[in-house]
């Protein structure tokens, strides 16, 4: 890809993201190409469709969190990694409502999945053997734990507060007994 067809892309997917967590699903294409500065034509031309659109931004999403969780797991204290990447998820669902909302369109993002779930059972695993989860925690309860909390800051309800409270219920319930 040209270099300046990576840029337009790029650009698209920036204002994208900003536009669908301002309007939700029902955002216009046009906003998008505006808020980018690029012809209509060319959102056209990187995503034929809305939802192709969408997936775009679900990969960049997923890739993202993987690669913090990935960063979190060289370089963090096991004790704390997963724990410090598990609250910052939890954090941006607020602010990335439309995303979750999207979770429901059919796209593909799943080797972008499998990269962010399987970091994040690096971080667990980390975790465990430092002492700061219990042994008997498996990924896919950290997985249905990070899901519920983040569906959980969608709520109007959520406050700071709330979710300060909830990740110190849900990660005393990890921590050893």
């Amino acid at each position: 890809m040209r270099a300046d067809a990576q840029r337009n892309r790029a650009k698209i997917l920036a204002a994208a993201e900003e536009v669908f967590v301002e309007s939700g699903a029902d955002a216009s294409t046009e906003e998008v190409a505006k808020r980018a500065g690029v012809a209509i034509g060319t959102v056209f031309r990187h995503f034929p469709t809305k939802n192709d659109l969408l997936a775009a931004m679900m990969k960049q999403l997923a890739d993202r969190l993987a690669g913090e969780a990935e960063t979190l797991a060289a370089q963090g204290d096991p004790r704390t990694a997963l724990f410090t990447f598990f609250e910052g998820v939890v954090e941006q669902a607020a602010g990335k409502k439309t995303v979750v909302e999207l979770l429901g369109v059919d796209i593909q993002v799943g080797r972008q999945l499998q990269a962010m779930r399987d970091a994040i059972g690096t971080l667990l695993m980390r975790a465990q053997e430092s002492g700061a989860v219990r042994e008997d925690v498996q990924l896919d309860e950290v997985m249905a734990l990070l899901t519920a909390t983040s569906h959980g800051a969608l709520h109007a309800g959520w406050s700071d507060d709330l979710r300060a409270r909830t990740l110190s219920i849900v990660f005393a319930g990890l921590g050893p007994s």
